[in-house]
């Protein structure tokens, strides 16, 4: 039984797979098939479909997090799409630490059609180089404080 049958089952899916079906649906209306790859201390990465709208960039996301979800496209260049996920991203072992955007048809993988799963997808999206953040550490360890004591803010998702 392959993945995507599982998550259907579960009613849940992973964020490269939410990504992989917004890029499938998108490319049809003229998107490129873009991801960006989240990069954490922890390595358990985040993955959401980027596009580019009024020459802005937007996101479609899928996590248990909703301040993880997808961002309408109203910043101007990746790298500050990337940030507006840093806060939210910060719990007991997480912090984002870079970026990358990918084209998925570089991975030469067959996400289009693939019937089994798609390592070879989610192997090109580790391997690439990622961009690295430069980020305060006090504003990291005041933000990872307020998350210990439970008072970060719930975030939405903006398309709620």
């Amino acid at each position: 039984m392959n993945s995507a049958y599982k998550s259907f089952n579960r009613k849940s899916a992973h964020c490269l797979e939410g990504a992989v079906l917004a890029a499938a649906i998108l490319e049809h209306q003229g998107y490129q098939p873009l991801v960006m790859s989240l990069e954490s201390i922890d390595n358990l990465d985040h993955v959401i479909y980027v596009y580019k709208k009024n020459k802005k960039w937007g996101s479609i996301g899928c996590s248990r997090d909703a301040g993880l979800f997808g961002r309408r496209p109203v910043y101007r260049c990746l790298r500050d799409l990337a940030m507006s996920y840093y806060e939210p991203y910060i719990d007991k072992t997480g912090c984002i630490t870079g970026y990358q955007v990918a084209h998925l048809d570089d991975s030469k993988s067959n996400w289009r059609f693939s019937s089994k799963n798609i390592w070879k997808l989610e192997q090109h999206l580790i391997e690439i180089k990622h961009v690295s953040f430069r980020f305060n550490k006090k504003r990291y360890q005041a933000l990872f404080k307020r998350y210990l004591k439970g008072i970060l803010p719930k975030k939405k998702s903006s398309w709620l």
